[in-house]
């Protein structure tokens, strides 16, 4: 598995998602040109690779956003693992994956409407 994530990490680090037509396309964003919460993802985690952390943002800031809470998980996690200790994460509410939908949710309305500043969360 961790072998699997390098070589796509490696592969977006290298490969432009912009540039080549391999990639998959959104299939909500192809069919009804309605951009997803996720639309941008590549392209974000392209630039992130490449320590572009503005254009990362402009691609998709729920994405950057996403990875800093899964980042902090797994720093908890990895020191309560490593060093036998008790950490308890604020991301294990109960609650906390109904606010990450209703999140997703305003994101994805608020980046399609066509007004400023919203038409700014879709990606560029």
């Amino acid at each position: 598995m961790l072998l699997l994530f390098g070589v796509v990490a490696f592969l977006y680090f290298m490969v432009n998602p912009t540039k080549v037509t391999f990639f998959p396309k959104c299939p909500l964003f192809v069919t009804t040109g309605v951009y997803c919460p996720g639309c941008g993802s590549q392209r974000a985690a392209h630039s992130l690779l490449n320590f572009n952390i503005f254009e990362a943002l402009q691609q998709n800031v729920l994405f950057v956003i996403g990875l800093l809470f899964l980042a902090y998980q797994i720093v908890i996690k990895g020191l309560n693992i490593l060093f036998n200790t008790h950490f308890k994460s604020v991301l294990n509410h109960p609650k906390l994956p109904i606010i990450f939908i209703i999140i997703a949710v305003v994101f994805w309305i608020l980046r399609n409407l066509p007004l400023y500043p919203f038409n700014l969360l879709a990606p560029h």
